[in-house]
Protein backbone atom coordinates (compact mmCIF):
# COMPACT_ATOMS: atom_id res chain seq x y z
CA UNK A 1 0.00 0.00 0.00
CA UNK A 2 1.52 3.40 -0.96
CA UNK A 3 2.18 5.89 1.77
CA UNK A 4 0.44 9.24 2.13
CA UNK A 5 3.59 11.01 0.94
CA UNK A 6 3.64 8.99 -2.29
CA UNK A 7 -0.05 9.65 -2.91
CA UNK A 8 0.35 13.40 -2.34
CA UNK A 9 3.32 13.40 -4.72
CA UNK A 10 1.26 11.63 -7.40
CA UNK A 11 -1.63 14.06 -6.93
CA UNK A 12 0.73 17.04 -7.38
CA UNK A 13 2.16 15.46 -10.55
CA UNK A 14 -1.31 14.85 -12.00
CA UNK A 15 -2.36 18.43 -11.21
CA UNK A 16 0.71 19.78 -12.98
CA UNK A 17 -0.02 17.60 -16.00
CA UNK A 18 -3.63 18.75 -16.00
CA UNK A 19 -2.55 22.39 -16.10
CA UNK A 20 -0.31 21.67 -19.09
CA UNK A 21 -2.99 19.79 -21.03
CA UNK A 22 -5.56 22.48 -20.30
CA UNK A 23 -3.19 25.19 -21.54
CA UNK A 24 -2.35 23.20 -24.69
CA UNK A 25 -6.05 22.72 -25.38
CA UNK A 26 -6.66 26.46 -25.16
CA UNK A 27 -3.68 27.24 -27.42
CA UNK A 28 -4.80 24.67 -30.01
CA UNK A 29 -8.36 26.05 -29.94
CA UNK A 30 -7.14 29.60 -30.52
CA UNK A 31 -4.92 28.56 -33.44
CA UNK A 32 -7.56 26.27 -34.94
CA UNK A 33 -9.89 29.16 -35.78
CA UNK A 34 -7.29 30.92 -37.89
CA UNK A 35 -6.17 27.68 -39.56
CA UNK A 36 -9.79 26.76 -40.31
CA UNK A 37 -10.45 30.15 -41.89
CA UNK A 38 -7.44 29.72 -44.17
CA UNK A 39 -8.64 26.27 -45.27
CA UNK A 40 -12.16 27.52 -46.01
CA UNK A 41 -10.69 30.39 -48.05
CA UNK A 42 -8.32 28.15 -50.04
CA UNK A 43 -10.67 25.25 -50.83
CA UNK A 44 -12.93 26.92 -53.45
CA UNK A 45 -10.01 28.17 -55.55
CA UNK A 46 -8.14 24.84 -55.47
CA UNK A 47 -11.24 22.73 -56.17
CA UNK A 48 -12.47 24.94 -59.01
CA UNK A 49 -8.99 25.10 -60.51
CA UNK A 50 -8.76 21.30 -60.45
CA UNK A 51 -12.17 20.92 -62.09
CA UNK A 52 -11.41 23.45 -64.84
CA UNK A 53 -7.99 21.98 -65.60
CA UNK A 54 -9.35 18.44 -65.64
CA UNK A 55 -11.77 19.51 -68.37
CA UNK A 56 -9.13 21.55 -70.15
CA UNK A 57 -6.52 18.81 -70.42
CA UNK A 58 -8.99 16.52 -72.16
CA UNK A 59 -8.82 18.92 -75.14
CA UNK A 60 -5.04 19.14 -75.20
CA UNK A 61 -2.53 16.72 -76.65
CA UNK A 62 -0.79 14.94 -73.72
CA UNK A 63 2.53 15.51 -75.46
CA UNK A 64 2.05 19.28 -75.44
CA UNK A 65 3.17 19.65 -71.82
CA UNK A 66 5.46 17.50 -69.64
CA UNK A 67 2.98 17.50 -66.75
CA UNK A 68 0.35 15.85 -68.93
CA UNK A 69 2.45 12.99 -70.24
CA UNK A 70 1.99 9.56 -68.72
CA UNK A 71 5.40 7.88 -68.39
CA UNK A 72 5.93 4.60 -70.15
CA UNK A 73 5.45 1.40 -68.17
CA UNK A 74 8.55 0.45 -66.22
CA UNK A 75 10.17 3.89 -66.28
CA UNK A 76 10.62 5.87 -63.11
CA UNK A 77 9.07 5.16 -59.74
CA UNK A 78 6.29 6.78 -57.72
CA UNK A 79 7.01 9.82 -55.59
CA UNK A 80 4.88 10.01 -52.44
CA UNK A 81 4.65 13.31 -50.55
CA UNK A 82 3.76 12.55 -46.92
CA UNK A 83 2.47 15.45 -44.81
CA UNK A 84 2.65 14.97 -41.05
CA UNK A 85 3.04 17.33 -38.10
CA UNK A 86 6.19 18.57 -36.40
CA UNK A 87 4.86 17.74 -32.95
CA UNK A 88 2.96 15.02 -31.15
CA UNK A 89 0.32 15.04 -28.40
CA UNK A 90 -2.38 14.93 -31.08
CA UNK A 91 -3.83 11.45 -30.77
CA UNK A 92 -3.51 9.24 -33.85
CA UNK A 93 -3.01 12.17 -36.24
CA UNK A 94 0.55 11.28 -37.29
CA UNK A 95 0.24 7.51 -36.98
CA UNK A 96 -2.78 7.42 -39.32
CA UNK A 97 -0.89 9.29 -42.05
CA UNK A 98 2.18 7.09 -41.64
CA UNK A 99 0.01 3.97 -41.75
CA UNK A 100 -1.73 5.12 -44.93
CA UNK A 101 1.63 5.95 -46.51
CA UNK A 102 2.91 2.49 -45.56
CA UNK A 103 -0.09 0.82 -47.20
CA UNK A 104 0.46 2.85 -50.37
CA UNK A 105 4.15 1.89 -50.41
CA UNK A 106 3.30 -1.80 -50.04
CA UNK A 107 0.81 -1.59 -52.90
CA UNK A 108 3.18 0.25 -55.24
CA UNK A 109 6.58 -1.29 -54.48
CA UNK A 110 8.34 -4.38 -53.22
CA UNK A 111 11.42 -2.77 -51.65
CA UNK A 112 12.27 0.60 -50.17
CA UNK A 113 14.19 1.45 -53.36
CA UNK A 114 11.06 1.17 -55.54
CA UNK A 115 9.53 4.40 -54.26
CA UNK A 116 10.78 7.90 -53.43
CA UNK A 117 9.44 10.07 -50.63
CA UNK A 118 8.96 13.75 -50.01
CA UNK A 119 8.53 14.24 -46.28
CA UNK A 120 6.83 17.27 -44.74
CA UNK A 121 6.84 17.39 -40.95
CA UNK A 122 9.27 16.11 -38.33
CA UNK A 123 7.24 13.05 -37.30
CA UNK A 124 7.07 11.55 -40.77
CA UNK A 125 10.66 12.52 -41.50
CA UNK A 126 11.97 10.76 -38.40
CA UNK A 127 9.88 7.63 -39.04
CA UNK A 128 10.84 7.03 -42.67
CA UNK A 129 14.44 8.17 -42.40
CA UNK A 130 15.17 5.48 -39.80
CA UNK A 131 13.85 2.83 -42.19
CA UNK A 132 16.15 3.53 -45.11
CA UNK A 133 13.75 5.05 -47.65
CA UNK A 134 14.98 7.24 -50.48
CA UNK A 135 14.00 10.74 -49.36
CA UNK A 136 14.11 13.21 -52.25
CA UNK A 137 12.94 16.21 -50.28
CA UNK A 138 12.13 17.08 -46.68
CA UNK A 139 10.91 20.12 -44.80
CA UNK A 140 10.32 20.56 -41.08
CA UNK A 141 9.15 23.52 -39.05
CA UNK A 142 7.13 25.14 -41.85
CA UNK A 143 3.78 25.03 -40.04
CA UNK A 144 4.78 27.71 -37.58
CA UNK A 145 4.72 30.29 -40.40
CA UNK A 146 3.04 28.45 -43.24
CA UNK A 147 3.16 30.38 -46.51
CA UNK A 148 2.55 29.76 -50.20
CA UNK A 149 6.31 29.85 -50.81
CA UNK A 150 6.66 26.57 -48.89
CA UNK A 151 4.14 24.92 -51.19
CA UNK A 152 5.91 26.37 -54.24
CA UNK A 153 9.22 24.90 -53.10
CA UNK A 154 7.68 21.45 -52.59
CA UNK A 155 5.86 21.68 -55.93
CA UNK A 156 9.04 22.63 -57.78
CA UNK A 157 10.82 19.55 -56.44
CA UNK A 158 7.88 17.31 -57.44
CA UNK A 159 7.70 18.86 -60.92
CA UNK A 160 11.46 18.48 -61.46
CA UNK A 161 11.32 14.83 -60.36
CA UNK A 162 8.39 14.14 -62.69
CA UNK A 163 9.64 16.05 -65.73
CA UNK A 164 13.25 14.83 -65.58
CA UNK A 165 12.13 11.21 -65.33
CA UNK A 166 12.94 9.76 -61.87
CA UNK A 167 9.28 10.00 -60.80
CA UNK A 168 6.63 8.13 -62.78
CA UNK A 169 3.84 9.72 -60.73
CA UNK A 170 3.37 11.99 -57.73
CA UNK A 171 0.84 11.38 -54.96
CA UNK A 172 -0.09 13.28 -51.80
CA UNK A 173 -1.07 11.71 -48.47
CA UNK A 174 -2.35 13.96 -45.70
CA UNK A 175 -5.10 14.55 -43.15
CA UNK A 176 -8.05 16.45 -44.56
CA UNK A 177 -9.87 18.68 -42.09
CA UNK A 178 -13.54 17.71 -41.85
CA UNK A 179 -14.55 19.04 -38.43
CA UNK A 180 -13.14 19.55 -34.98
CA UNK A 181 -13.93 15.95 -34.10
CA UNK A 182 -12.94 14.19 -37.32
CA UNK A 183 -10.22 14.18 -39.96
CA UNK A 184 -10.02 12.08 -43.11
CA UNK A 185 -6.90 10.47 -44.57
CA UNK A 186 -6.56 11.40 -48.24
CA UNK A 187 -4.28 9.85 -50.85
CA UNK A 188 -4.71 11.77 -54.09
CA UNK A 189 -2.81 11.79 -57.40
CA UNK A 190 -0.99 15.01 -58.20
CA UNK A 191 1.02 14.25 -61.35
CA UNK A 192 0.33 13.58 -64.14
CA UNK A 193 -2.66 15.91 -64.14
CA UNK A 194 -5.80 13.72 -63.97
CA UNK A 195 -7.93 13.75 -67.13
CA UNK A 196 -11.71 13.39 -67.27
CA UNK A 197 -12.98 10.07 -68.60
CA UNK A 198 -15.27 9.92 -71.63
CA UNK A 199 -18.44 9.66 -69.56
CA UNK A 200 -17.63 12.71 -67.44
CA UNK A 201 -16.49 14.61 -70.51
CA UNK A 202 -19.77 13.91 -72.28
CA UNK A 203 -21.89 15.13 -69.38
CA UNK A 204 -23.95 18.26 -70.18
CA UNK A 205 -22.09 20.70 -67.94
CA UNK A 206 -21.26 23.26 -70.63
CA UNK A 207 -17.96 24.17 -72.24
CA UNK A 208 -15.52 27.08 -72.16
CA UNK A 209 -14.13 29.53 -74.67
CA UNK A 210 -10.35 29.54 -74.34
CA UNK A 211 -8.24 32.65 -74.81
CA UNK A 212 -5.39 32.07 -75.46
CA UNK A 213 -5.38 28.52 -76.80
CA UNK A 214 -5.54 25.59 -74.31
CA UNK A 215 -1.86 24.73 -74.86
CA UNK A 216 -0.75 28.18 -73.73
CA UNK A 217 -3.10 28.09 -70.75
CA UNK A 218 -1.70 24.72 -69.66
CA UNK A 219 1.85 26.00 -69.92
CA UNK A 220 1.10 28.82 -67.50
CA UNK A 221 -1.47 27.23 -65.19
CA UNK A 222 -0.33 23.65 -64.66
CA UNK A 223 2.70 24.51 -62.45
CA UNK A 224 0.55 26.95 -60.49
CA UNK A 225 -2.12 24.27 -60.15
CA UNK A 226 0.39 21.87 -58.58
CA UNK A 227 1.46 24.58 -56.15
CA UNK A 228 -2.15 25.39 -55.25
CA UNK A 229 -3.03 21.75 -54.56
CA UNK A 230 0.00 21.26 -52.33
CA UNK A 231 -0.73 24.52 -50.49
CA UNK A 232 -4.32 23.39 -49.87
CA UNK A 233 -3.07 20.03 -48.56
CA UNK A 234 -0.69 21.83 -46.18
CA UNK A 235 -3.50 24.05 -44.90
CA UNK A 236 -5.80 21.04 -44.48
CA UNK A 237 -3.15 19.17 -42.52
CA UNK A 238 -2.38 22.19 -40.34
CA UNK A 239 -6.04 22.71 -39.40
CA UNK A 240 -6.55 18.99 -38.83
CA UNK A 241 -3.53 18.92 -36.51
CA UNK A 242 -4.88 21.67 -34.27
CA UNK A 243 -8.30 19.99 -34.19
CA UNK A 244 -6.72 16.64 -33.27
CA UNK A 245 -4.52 18.24 -30.64
CA UNK A 246 -7.41 20.13 -29.08
CA UNK A 247 -9.48 16.94 -28.93
CA UNK A 248 -6.59 14.92 -27.47
CA UNK A 249 -5.78 17.55 -24.84
CA UNK A 250 -9.46 17.85 -23.88
CA UNK A 251 -9.61 14.07 -23.34
CA UNK A 252 -6.35 14.18 -21.37
CA UNK A 253 -7.69 16.97 -19.15
CA UNK A 254 -10.87 15.03 -18.41
CA UNK A 255 -8.91 11.85 -17.72
CA UNK A 256 -6.60 13.69 -15.35
CA UNK A 257 -9.61 15.10 -13.48
CA UNK A 258 -10.98 11.57 -13.08
CA UNK A 259 -7.58 10.32 -11.93
CA UNK A 260 -7.36 13.14 -9.38
CA UNK A 261 -10.75 12.19 -8.00
CA UNK A 262 -9.76 8.53 -7.66
CA UNK A 263 -6.39 9.35 -6.09
CA UNK A 264 -7.96 11.78 -3.62
CA UNK A 265 -10.56 9.21 -2.61
CA UNK A 266 -7.89 6.55 -2.19
CA UNK A 267 -5.68 8.92 -0.19
CA UNK A 268 -8.57 9.73 2.14
CA UNK A 269 -9.17 6.03 2.70
CA UNK A 270 -5.50 5.45 3.48
CA UNK A 271 -5.46 8.41 5.86
CA UNK A 272 -8.66 7.24 7.52
CA UNK A 273 -7.18 3.78 7.95
CA UNK A 274 -4.04 5.24 9.50
CA UNK A 275 -6.07 7.37 11.93
CA UNK A 276 -8.25 4.40 12.87
CA UNK A 277 -5.16 2.27 13.48
CA UNK A 278 -3.64 4.94 15.73
CA UNK A 279 -6.87 5.26 17.73
CA UNK A 280 -6.98 1.49 18.19
CA UNK A 281 -3.36 1.52 19.40
CA UNK A 282 -4.10 4.32 21.87
CA UNK A 283 -7.25 2.60 23.20
CA UNK A 284 -5.46 -0.73 23.43
CA UNK A 285 -2.59 0.88 25.34
CA UNK A 286 -4.99 2.62 27.74
CA UNK A 287 -6.89 -0.62 28.31
CA UNK A 288 -3.68 -2.52 29.00
CA UNK A 289 -2.71 -0.09 31.75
Amino acid sequence: MPSLIDLRRRIRAVKSTQQITKAMKMIAASRLKRAQDRVVAARPFAQRMLKVLNRLVTRVDPESHPLLRTPEQGTGRPLLIVITADRGLCGSFNSNVIKAAGQFILSESRTTDDIALGLIGRKGRDFFRRRGFDVRHEQVGIFQRLAFSHAAEIANVAIDEFVSGPASSVHLVYNEFKSVMSQRIVIEPLLPIPRLDDEAQASPTGDYLYEPVPVAICRDLLPRHVQAQIYRALLESNAAFFAAQMTAMDAATRNSAEMLENLTLYMNKVRQGAITREIIEVVSGAAAT
